[in-house]
């Protein structure tokens, strides 16, 4: 497993990550030249809002209400300081995990993030290579600007997991989940807590959703169920009567949304399926009536293990198990849905004692460095999602700023690991760190 650097070197991950991160970025030094983009968290998300548009960094940054939950999806880290011990030997560490049958090279995943195309042209298949260069898993957004086929094309063996939003349209659901199947996913992740989008006020004052606009559909205009749905909504929905005077706006979006649909783009103008396309996809894309009696149902039409993601108490976690799931991600979505909810790395004790190493348990939400990696598996997830920063990589240099992020995170993890005296993953315990708040 390896990571291009933007001049050229390679890189291989496995023991001493951080060291060889370090040192790449030192020698390159000598010769004039800095890391593509920041190395740190704050700085990394600066210089994007520096570089994107208002409309696609508030999507990307924004969260609900007056964003106290992400405020607090950070003060929880805050709230816990490593205790380092010395005088151990560290000089060669494994920051490897396994999940469901996978070696990774850390406790490290890119978390969906959906419409990518607002912050890079290239979007999901940028990520895609960059994520597969470094064996880490990449779970495929079911909001993304390119289809997941187009994604796994990219990656070869890589490991890649999928993100399922539960339709109104169960046989949209089972499509989608029959094509993660064959594009070679590893798990289902299915995400609980956008059964409705939340309040997110910066969106709301740019009067701005992306898939009002055709962004970030691409899964659902590749896939033959949805593309059954469109026709027959095109068909029912012909104008009748005089049109409003069309806005430069309104041609704007009108352009988009034909970019969008499959086929030749004048051709798209002319027809009514681009715009059929937004309009079925707003009507049918999350399922607010989804309750638990609907999980048997899906895990009959799947092989794939499932995690059900938004977990935030323990009484979900321990039914998840109860109803058959693979495992849980605590996650309050990036702070994107509940204003003033629970921080995920507040739920994550409690989840993870509920589910008593009977599954899996991983973390979303806050995660900004491989300190954080640490404290997170340290509190018990066996692996985090990272979302944002590489959202900022990618914005500020596609590609090879989404491999540095993670190279920066994964190097920051392994020599967090050996200078707290640790040198596996499965070393990592409460024990190892104190609640100072």
């Amino acid at each position: 497993m390896a990571i291009t650097c933007h001049y050229g070197d390679r890189v291989e991950f496995a023991a001493g990550a951080g060291r060889r991160r370090q040192d790449e970025v030192y020698r390159a030094g000598v010769y004039g030249r800095r890391p593509l983009v920041p190395t740190a968290a704050r700085a990394l998300q600066a210089r994007a809002k520096q570089a994107l548009n208002a409309r696609a960094y508030s999507y990307v940054a924004g969260g609900a209400g007056d964003e106290a939950t992400q405020r607090a999806n950070r003060a929880a880290f805050d709230r816990w300081a490593v205790v380092p011990r010395v005088l151990r030997d560290v000089s060669s560490r494994d920051t490897s995990v396994e999940l469901f049958g996978r070696r990774l090279p850390g406790p490290l995943l890119l978390g969906p993030v959906g419409a990518l195309e607002l912050v890079h042209r290239e979007a999901d298949l940028a990520v895609a290579r960059a994520a597969a260069a470094a064996g880490v898993p990449m779970v495929f957004s079911n909001q993304a600007s390119v289809a997941m086929e187009d994604c796994a094309a990219v990656m070869g063996e890589a490991p890649r997991w999928f993100q399922l939003y539960w339709s109104t349209s169960d046989e949209l659901v089972e499509s989608l989940v029959g094509r993660a199947e064959a594009a070679g996913c590893d798990a289902l992740v299915v995400t609980l807590d956008t059964t409705m989008l939340g309040w997110r006020p910066r969106d709301l004052d740019e009067g701005h959703l992306p898939f009002a606009l055709g962004k970030g559909i691409a899964q659902y205009t590749s896939d033959p169920v949805f593309r059954q749905l469109v026709e027959k909504r095109a068909v029912a929905a012909e104008p009748r009567g005089p049109q409003p005077r069309p806005t430069l706006a309104a041609v704007q979006a009108l352009v988009g949304m034909a970019r969008a649909w499959p086929g030749p783009l004048v051709e798209n103008l002319r027809s009514p399926l681009p715009r059929a396309a937004v309009e079925t996809f707003l009507g049918i894309y999350s399922r607010p009536s989804i309750t638990w009696s609907d999980l048997a149902w899906l895990r009959s039409r799947t092989r794939l293990p499932i995690l059900l993601k938004g977990v935030l108490h323990a009484d979900d976690a321990r039914r998840a198990l109860d109803e058959g799931m693979d495992g849980v991600v605590v996650s309050t979505h990036g702070g994107r849905q509940v204003d003033r909810s629970i921080a995920a790395l507040d739920a994550l004790p409690d989840v993870v004692a509920a589910v008593d190493d009977r599954a899996p348990v991983l973390l979303d939400s806050g995660v900004r460095s491989g300190a954080d990696v640490f404290t997170a598996v340290a509190l018990g997830a066996r692996a985090v999602l990272l979302g944002r920063p590489f959202a900022w990589g990618l914005a500020l240099a596609g590609e090879d700023g989404v491999a540095q992020v993670i190279a920066d995170v994964l190097g920051e993890f392994d020599l967090t690991l050996g200078l707290t005296g640790h040198t596996a993953v499965d070393q990592l315990s409460p024990d190892v760190l104190r609640r100072v708040a």
